[in-house]
């Protein structure tokens, strides 16, 4: 239970970057390609400043991921990343007027329920042993 805060802000910068990610396209209007302007139009949307904090915040959202995967199980850690569906369907339906409908609204809840009852069931630190173990068996 010691890593949760971890796992939440990996859910929270991975859901922040999506809702960056959305409003840097928002900001940048439908998009188009052609195989003359593919290379630009590429460069113009990563380096786009909402595009490109997004991105960022992805890299530090996996950064914080790894950490997380170093110290629990992946079968516990990996189910609280659906919390982020939940954050971005929410922060959607406030920023950018998406749909909310009762099918989402339920599916929330389902997720919600679920990942509580992952939190329930804690979580190992994977011993160093263990570790050594995966990695010897790895080579064989």
């Amino acid at each position: 239970m010691k890593y949760i805060p971890f796992i939440l802000f990996t859910v929270m910068t991975n859901a922040a970057a999506q809702l960056m990610l959305k409003h840097g396209m928002i900001t940048l209007g439908p998009v188009s390609f052609s195989a003359d302007t593919l290379i630009q139009r590429i460069f113009q949307i990563v380096f786009s400043p909402w595009v490109f904090a997004g991105l960022f915040t992805f890299v530090i959202s996996m950064a914080s991921h790894l950490y997380v995967l170093s110290k629990v199980d992946l079968s516990f850690a990996y189910p609280f990343l659906s919390l982020a569906y939940v954050a971005v369907a929410l922060f959607a339906w406030l920023l950018f007027k998406e749909e909310l409908g009762a099918y989402k609204i339920a599916g929330i809840a389902f997720i919600c329920i679920g990942t509580v009852l992952i939190a329930q069931s804690g979580s190992k630190a994977p011993d160093a042993g263990q570790a050594a173990a995966v990695h010897d068996n790895s080579s064989i």
